[in-house]
């Protein structure tokens, strides 16, 4: 009897071990493809429409705490002088950059951190003459909108097309020239633009 009852019980652990066990062949590993949901990648424009409704332009929004370009278009009236032009254009891009993302940008995962109603000016009568005056200091920027500024500005018609631009606040301090690096556009957040303070103009 003792023998029976202990042959049962050995047969019903034996059974239960087995029932814990996962089989790897029963357990699927492949879970498919990652979300298609593509991050930071826009469909191309229509360059054409574009430059109906004005000067073809690029802003750096953020995407995966990264700078990335976008197209934008700016208006500047023809016939517009060269040192008034460069505050146009300038002012168009800082539009551009405080403007909320479209509904495709902001899908794609585009934000912007220029945040408020800044206006542009041009140089004081002490400034080189590609200075850009801003509303706001630069150094009240976070280090995310000093990068978008500076690399929109950098990289467009607003400055001297070298990967730099001149910048200053509304007072009387000296503006210091700016530069729009790989590590800037890579990591904003810890990369501020560096700077070098300018001569009098």
């Amino acid at each position: 009897m003792k023998k029976r009852r202990l042959l049962t019980l050995t047969t019903l652990s034996a059974a239960l071990l087995t029932g814990c066990g996962i089989r790897s062949t029963e357990v699927p590993t492949d879970f498919g493809p990652a979300p298609s949901r593509v991050h930071c990648s826009l469909s191309e424009p229509n360059i054409s429409t574009q430059a109906e409704r004005g000067l073809p332009v690029q802003v750096f929004l953020l995407c995966g705490s990264q700078l990335v370009a976008v197209d934008r278009t700016v208006r500047v009236p023809d016939g517009t002088a060269d040192s008034a032009r460069r505050v146009l254009v300038a002012q168009g891009l800082l539009d551009e950059l405080e403007a909320t993302p479209s509904a495709t940008e902001k899908e794609a995962g585009y934000t912007t951190d220029v945040r408020g109603a800044m206006g542009v000016t041009g140089p004081r009568p002490a400034d080189p003459d590609e200075t850009l005056r801003l509303s706001t200091p630069p150094d009240d920027l976070t280090s995310y909108a000093l990068a978008q500024i500076v690399c929109t500005f950098s990289d467009s018609s607003a400055a001297e097309g070298d990967g730099s631009v001149i910048l200053g606040g509304p007072t009387r301090e000296t503006p210091r020239r700016y530069e729009c690096t790989n590590e800037v556009r890579t990591r904003p957040g810890s990369n501020e633009p560096p700077s070098t303070e300018v001569a009098d103009g």
